[in-house]
């Protein structure tokens, strides 16, 4: 017969994942494909012994994979995307224009800022990070300025987008499990996202304070920027296709294929702009650009992109997702959520509470779906009783799922981030301000009362539907 686990047991995955993940980073210095299939092992015993059987223990693992089909798929296409606009001189014409007009001082507020303008936009945090992030990582490099400092800026930015977006996915997914409308959603998500971003903004902005280029950076930009003019065609132009890209994503189209429209429509640019071939277009879209400039520099910032370069990224999701529907069919969250709801005694609990479930989920498999639906679901019921809005528990779900994810250095996000940029998660981590602030306003807002809403009784009994429904 199937069992429960009780809470102490229910926690060996988690702490198993942890564990290895630190001996991983301080002692083998390896990546974290075998810390999660570690945790994954340690959880599929842990449903073996409480009586799940291995068929059963795999289709967990199937389920898990399953739901994160379409998101590797998005995966592939990023990386022909990258490879397309390096090829047709797009992300080379942002950073040549960027190193000519941005001042060291105000870069990294301007890397959120407008970072966030194209999550908004194409509701894809991913894609902005790839596309602009990209262009910003380097023009921040030339510049002397810390790489941990510009991913910081760049994550901030492109999540303060998703987050608000309503064509992003996860906005989407988190009223839905709650029962809340999406529009008052992300209304309601004003009240922790505007404050934790222009904190976040004076923070890169001091950062920033008393930078000015040497004259040794001003070599090193103009080495750049030579290269860049000799390597490609620049040209005002081929700052459209980002335009054209945030056009097509607006008429809500699918993304996977919004997404493929892209990549092509930049192979067509490198044909008829830059003058590659038919073949040279479909080698950096397999295998990604490979810089040839005189600059040892540029050829670092530029070799980027392709199918491949996502391998290493997609493997971790399949490893996470697999994870995570094993805890979640082993009934291990539903034993970690049922401990944690336990202690809810006020609304600052229940708040906390939620955020602090939602980051558990994430910390176990890493992977942003699980970390919104799991606490969603679990922890509605617990709002209906108290007589609060739905749309407070999927407004914190979304700061600790959507944006706290990138908190977990192992997870999807992280390590897609990491791979994208070539930056240590460890580094960067601590300077992602918006995530740690969007979190504290939930915390604030929880235990002061500020903008917790009540629910009127028919929405309460739409609330209890939902509750027995899922």
């Amino acid at each position: 017969m199937n069992k429960q686990p009780r809470f102490l047991l229910a926690l060996l995955p988690l702490l198993s994942v942890i564990i290895s993940a630190a001996y991983s980073i301080m002692v083998w210095e390896i990546s974290m494909f075998l810390p999660l299939i570690i945790g994954l092992a340690v959880a599929s015993l842990l449903g073996f012994l409480n009586g799940y059987s291995w068929d059963e223990i795999q289709n967990f693992m199937k389920n898990g994979v399953s739901r994160a089909l379409p998101a590797i798929f998005i995966l592939f296409v990023i990386g022909t995307i990258v490879g397309t606009w390096m090829l047709s001189g797009t992300i080379p014409t942002i950073i040549y224009y960027g190193l000519e007009f941005i001042n060291p001082t105000i870069f990294l507020p301007t890397v959120a800022i407008t970072t966030g303008i194209v999550a908004i936009s194409l509701g894809s945090s991913f894609t902005s990070v790839a596309t602009v992030g990209l262009a910003f990582m380097a023009i921040g490099s030339s510049m002397g300025i810390p790489s941990a400092h510009i991913v910081g800026a760049i994550v901030s930015g492109a999540f303060f987008g998703d987050k608000l977006s309503p064509l992003s996915d996860t906005t989407n997914i988190a009223p839905a499990m709650v029962g809340a409308n999406l529009f008052d959603h992300v209304r309601h998500m004003l009240w922790d996202t505007i404050p934790a971003f222009i904190i976040s903004l004076l923070l890169f902005w001091w950062l920033g304070l008393n930078r000015s280029t040497t004259n040794l950076q001003n070599d090193k930009m103009n080495e750049i920027m030579d290269g860049l003019m000799n390597s490609f065609t620049i040209h005002p132009a081929l700052l459209l296709l980002p335009f054209i890209t945030i056009l097509i994503i607006a008429k809500r189209y699918p993304a996977l294929p919004s997404l493929l429209i892209v990549s092509t429509i930049g192979g067509i640019v490198a044909f008829f702009v830059q003058g590659s071939s038919v073949n040279e277009i479909m080698t950096v879209m397999t295998d990604g650009y490979q810089a040839n400039s005189n600059s040892e520099t540029l050829n670092s910032l530029l070799t980027r992109g392709g199918i491949t370069s996502m391998l290493s990224t997609i493997g971790l999701v399949v490893i996470a997702t697999a994870l995570g529907g094993v805890l979640e069919g082993t009934q291990v969250f539903t034993t970690l959520l049922e401990g944690i709801i336990a202690k809810i005694q006020s609304t600052g609990s229940l708040i906390s509470t939620t955020i602090l479930s939602t980051l558990v989920v994430a910390f176990s498999c890493g992977e942003q779906y699980l970390s919104i639906i799991l606490p969603a679901r679990g922890l509605v019921g617990s709002y209906q009783e108290k007589g609060i809005n739905p749309k407070s528990l999927s407004r914190s779900v979304e700061a600790a799922g959507t944006v706290g994810i990138n908190l977990v250095p192992w997870g999807v996000t992280a390590v897609f981030i990491s791979n994208i940029l070539q930056v240590s998660p460890y580094s960067f981590i601590p300077f992602i301000f918006f995530a740690y602030l969007v979190i504290a306003f939930n915390l604030l807002y929880g235990f002061t009362g500020i903008s917790i809403t009540r629910t009127p009784s028919n929405s309460l009994s739409a609330a209890t539907s939902l509750k027995e429904s899922v």
